[in-house]
């Protein structure tokens, strides 16, 4: 592309803006939330049918993809979740593919009176968009679809297959993802939105989630000696799983993408339950645990280590030793991926594509970043080798109360994603 080219596809951006400020509003205002996301997705779906895009809706059933490399476990059933997918069907096919992938689900939103305004009643302030989701990643989901929409504005499509994927399951498991793989959906490269401040994620961590079962003797609490407390008994056990977090964030131990971080790798203890009586002691507990891994680190050997670790806490228990904790896997089983050691040329030519895209639109060089979180890229990047770019707008508060994403960071990313696509798939008339 030359530099008019570049300029028209940035203006074609600017002139639709307000309608993907508008877009994302309502996208917003869908509480998506996990068993939520069919108002959100119906309205996608709509969306991409109206714009001319093949749309495949589909439940994901999860005996389709249960044996599949990758995959969660998940408790329950999926009869409520929804995958969106609209295509765009090349007549030439003389570029390169592309997924533009971005998950519809939001994180439960907490206390409402924690919050200042509702957050399913997005609104704008100082330049900012608030509401639940709307960084994470509602945004993305808008910027993928606009920048396609500002190149169809010009008169132009990408001269290769397009997949724009709204899907489910992201925050809790990653399923969905998983699922438009086993659907055959599949490309040279894949783009995800998610709000990272405009850099480029070259590495993401992998994370295991757990719950930990623990039994006690139940006594009154006059003669609590006599008992064992469910509930005490895993302050030794959340003590041992933190002392194994320092060894793995050990400096010899950590990946070369995190070599400048001192503790990439987080435990976290997200919710504890037990008993049922003030003046009984319990006799029972549960303990659910987030724990991330390196790009990486074998996944198997990392569940032994917990394991072992939890076993050989319990052991010095008096009551634990013959009555072992039970542990029950639900939600996230993922490995990590690093792009920056994605082999093959493709991925470095994905790289320079955005980092030229990123240039036009920044005038600056594109960073890059190793995250401690975990994203989609993992499904497209190890099983389908396919180099995932993690590249999203900033924002604010994702996960929290008064959730916000900047909306000149949205312009510069739907900006820089036309740039990518035009430089990656090539143009064809429409």
């Amino acid at each position: 592309m030359d530099d008019t080219q570049k300029t028209a596809i940035m203006q074609a951006v600017d002139g639709l803006f307000d309608g993907e400020i508008a877009f994302l509003a309502e996208l917003t205002s869908h509480p998506s939330t996990r068993g939520k996301e069919q108002s959100a997705q119906n309205f996608m779906a709509a969306e991409l049918t109206e714009r001319g895009y093949r749309t495949d809706r589909w439940l994901i059933d999860v005996n389709d993809i249960a044996q599949l490399p990758g995959f969660s476990p998940v408790i329950g059933n999926y009869d409520d979740a929804v995958n969106v997918v609209g295509t765009h069907d090349s007549r030439s096919n003389a570029g390169r593919s592309l997924i533009l992938n971005g998950h519809i689900d939001v994180v439960p939103e907490g206390p409402l009176d924690m919050w200042d305004a509702n957050p399913y009643a997005p609104h704008v302030d100082d330049g900012w968009l608030y509401g639940r989701g709307s960084g994470d990643m509602k945004a993305g989901l808008a910027s993928n679809l606009f920048a396609l929409d500002a190149l169809k504005s010009l008169g132009f499509a990408p001269a290769a297959n397009v997949h724009f994927q709204s899907v489910v399951e992201e925050e809790c498991t990653g399923n969905g993802a998983l699922a438009c793989l086993q659907r055959g959906y599949r490309a040279d490269a894949a783009l995800i939105p998610e709000p990272f401040d405009e850099d480029l994620v070259t590495a993401q961590v992998g994370v295991i989630w757990l719950e930990v079962h623990l039994r006690g003797i139940p006594v009154h609490v006059a003669t609590a000696g006599s008992g064992s407390n469910a509930i005490e008994a895993a302050i030794p056990l959340i003590a041992a799983l933190h002392d194994l977090e320092n060894r793995w964030n050990r400096p010899e131990g950590r990946h070369c993408d995190y070599g400048h971080n001192h503790h990439p790798l987080n435990l976290n203890i997200g919710r504890i339950q037990g008993g049922d009586w003030a003046s009984s002691v319990p006799a029972w507990c549960v303990f659910e645990v987030r724990m991330g891994i390196f790009p990486g680190q074998d996944i198997d050997e990392a569940r032994r280590e917990i394991e072992n670790t939890i076993m050989e806490a319990a052991s010095q228990h008096p009551f634990l030793a013959n009555n072992r904790p039970e542990i029950i896997y639900h939600g996230f089983l993922a490995e990590g991926y690093a792009l920056s050691q994605h082999k093959g040329d493709t991925a470095g030519q994905a790289i320079s594509a955005l980092e030229r895209a990123h240039q036009s639109v920044n005038g600056k060089a594109l960073d890059k970043v190793a995250i401690t979180a975990t994203t989609d890229a993992r499904f497209f990047g190890l099983y389908a080798d396919t180099p995932t770019l993690v590249y999203g707008p900033k924002a604010d508060a994702i996960h929290g109360f008064n959730e916000r994403v900047d909306l000149e960071s949205v312009r510069r990313v739907t900006q820089a994603t036309a740039l990518f696509i035009a430089d990656w798939c090539g143009l064809e008339p429409l």
